[in-house]
């Protein structure tokens, strides 16, 4: 089932600003947050010494882009997340499907190299290696989407037939070629399958919750008019 979006849906589901999981994603890990602080040193430094050699008088100009590199180990991560969102608010138009997960799978995804020394003197070369899960994810119509995402313990509750939502992109009025689509959400287990959080899962939840309904509606109408 693919359900054409209005363009305010779309653009509540898929927010310009950073939601707190996007937030969070972007935030890293402790050594990311130390880069960043080092940079916001590093800036303020340069600031200064740039205002005291060359007896800067810009007061105010000064003082905004001094704030701005002071903190920019904390905004630095919305304005990642809300560059990669509008990567996704570009497409024109978006729809919400949902389907059945057809086929799902295991692979072992490279995500980097390390060259370290063994005990020996000799140059090592250490594979990074992912698990990811693959999902193949299809209606009555044929349509199927191939999804990749991080490997997570909770995913082992996913089996073939289980319904999944998402919402897809296109830049057709009738959503005839879909150019992306976003993470995965499985109503059944409360479970979202994705690497990057792209959707306002609340507001996501609310149009899948009335579609649900509309389609539990539909049948009572039929029978009462086989009844008349």
């Amino acid at each position: 089932m693919l359900v054409p979006l209005t363009r305010q849906k779309f653009e509540q589901v898929v927010p310009l600003i950073a939601t707190g999981l996007q937030y969070k994603y972007y935030w890293g890990k402790f050594s990311n947050f130390l880069q960043r602080l080092l940079i916001s040193v590093v800036a303020v430094v340069i600031l200064l010494l740039v205002t005291v050699i060359f007896k800067l008088e810009f007061a105010s100009i000064v003082f905004v882009l001094g704030v701005i590199s002071a903190f920019f180990w904390l905004w630095y991560p919305v304005f990642q997340a809300s560059m990669r969102n509008l990567q996704y608010r570009r497409y024109k138009y978006g729809g919400f499907f949902r389907g059945r997960v057809l086929d799902w799978w295991i692979t072992d995804q490279l995500v980097g190299k390390q060259e370290t020394v063994n005990n020996k003197g000799e140059l090592v070369i250490v594979e990074n290696r992912e698990k990811q899960i693959n999902l193949e994810v299809g209606d009555e119509t044929g349509f199927t989407i191939e999804f990749v995402a991080p490997l997570r313990p909770a995913h082992k509750v996913i089996t073939r037939g289980q319904i999944a939502e998402m919402v897809v992109m296109s830049n057709r009025p009738d959503l005839s070629s879909i150019e992306e689509f976003s993470d995965i959400y499985f109503p059944s287990r409360d479970l979202w399958v994705s690497d990057y959080p792209y959707l306002r899962r609340d507001f996501f939840n609310e149009i899948g919750r009335r579609l649900r309904e509309d389609q539990q509606q539909k049948p009572r109408r039929r029978r009462r008019r086989e009844e008349e």
